[in-house]
């Protein structure tokens, strides 16, 4: 029984995808005698959380709360933030019993909000669908511990391993339904990440084109020496799109830098390493002043093995699809050195894999 509304909470807590950030994916269900009398979710950071929608939804039925079960995927919040704790709320409206998913890791709440509703003589079930909940939340558990952004590499190939063909074409490589659910991935995560030969090549927007509610991820662009055309697609939309330019300090090309910080370019500069963005610094930037909780990593090829290089990628997302391109000198997804001996290969664990229309999507974290 605990399972099956716990289940609709987590199906609830999803529909927060793309605007809760930086705060977690929660959804609330209130139940009573087997019938649900409220539902909410975390809509958007700074507004209410899920249990006080749930609440509200069910008051505006005018259903009775008071001895009912509230089920939530994440513990409830004991502290002052930009809303009042919920646990607070809980006891106010009397329920009976409180089902949690998983505790709460920021230290914030850490075991308080259980604490304080047993206190209130409210009966507590604690981690059902633990694994199910922990994994919603990856991006929030991960960046409120780290104050780092969650790194996700995203590409798609065919099954012999190549980005596109010889002549460098690569539209398109998967079906249409897979290419969907990418636009999919850009919705839930906060950022989108890609170096600058995949700009100059492939002349992208970056944005996010799924037809339901959702918001464009913030843009971020890797280019150490500033060499991206002022007329391209990222220039024209960043007065739209929040976009940032990674470069270095060195860098001594004041007049661009200024003509794209009138487009509404925000600028990083970090030190030079090798010549480039100094990757480690750039994802703390990330993390702390921008508040970024997470970044979609797509291409190309010289970024992914930078920032496996230097171990900053979590998970990684594939797609592949049913199609042999060939060719020796055809693209492949990270290139870079490689490694020499078999032992030192970076390990994939934890895998998922699924069909969407015709090609394969695989989902993995990344063990150094």
């Amino acid at each position: 029984m605990y399972e099956k509304y716990m289940r609709l909470t987590i199906e609830e807590a999803k529909k927060g995808e793309g605007f809760a950030n930086p705060n977690p994916l929660v959804g609330a269900v209130i139940v009573k005698k087997n019938k649900i009398l409220g539902i909410g979710y975390h809509k958007k950071y700074g507004e209410n959380h899920a249990e006080i929608n749930a609440i509200l939804n069910a008051k505006k039925k005018k259903n009775n709360i008071e001895n009912a079960t509230i089920y939530v995927n994440l513990e409830p919040c004991s502290h002052y933030g930009k809303t009042p704790p919920c646990a607070d709320a809980i006891i106010k409206n009397k329920f009976k019993r409180v089902v949690i998913g998983c505790l709460d890791s920021n230290k914030k709440v850490a075991g308080n909000g259980i604490k304080k509703l047993r206190e209130a003589k409210i009966e507590v079930i604690e981690n059902v669908l633990e694994k199910e909940c922990r994994k919603l939340n990856e991006v929030f558990f991960h960046y409120i511990n780290s104050k780092k952004p969650f790194m996700v590499m995203k590409y798609a190939m065919t099954i012999d391993g190549k980005i596109a063909t010889v002549s460098g074409k690569s539209k398109w490589i998967t079906s249409e339904k897979a290419r969907e659910h990418a636009h999919y991935l850009r919705k839930k995560y906060s950022a989108i990440m890609v170096g600058i030969n995949t700009v100059i090549e492939d002349n992208p927007t970056l944005n996010c084109r799924i037809k339901d509610n959702h918001k464009n991820p913030t843009r971020i662009i890797l280019d150490s020496n500033l060499k991206i055309n002022l007329k391209s697609n990222i220039c024209k939309t960043s007065k739209d799109i929040k976009t940032y330019i990674a470069t270095i300090k060195s860098n001594k090309n004041s007049d661009k830098i200024k003509k794209l910080k009138d487009l509404g370019i925000e600028i990083i500069e970090t030190s030079a390493k090798n010549k480039k963005v100094n990757l480690k610094e750039l994802i703390k930037i990330l993390g702390g002043e921008k508040n970024i909780d997470s970044v979609l990593i797509e291409g190309g090829s010289i970024l992914h093995a930078s920032l496996l290089k230097e171990k900053l990628i979590d998970k990684a997302l594939i797609y592949i699809a049913p199609k042999i391109f060939g060719g020796l000198n055809a693209k492949t997804p990270i290139s870079g050195e490689g490694i020499k001996e078999i032992e030192k290969a970076i390990k994939l664990i934890d895998g998922n894999i699924e069909k969407i229309g015709e090609d394969l999507f695989m989902e993995y974290y990344l063990k150094y």
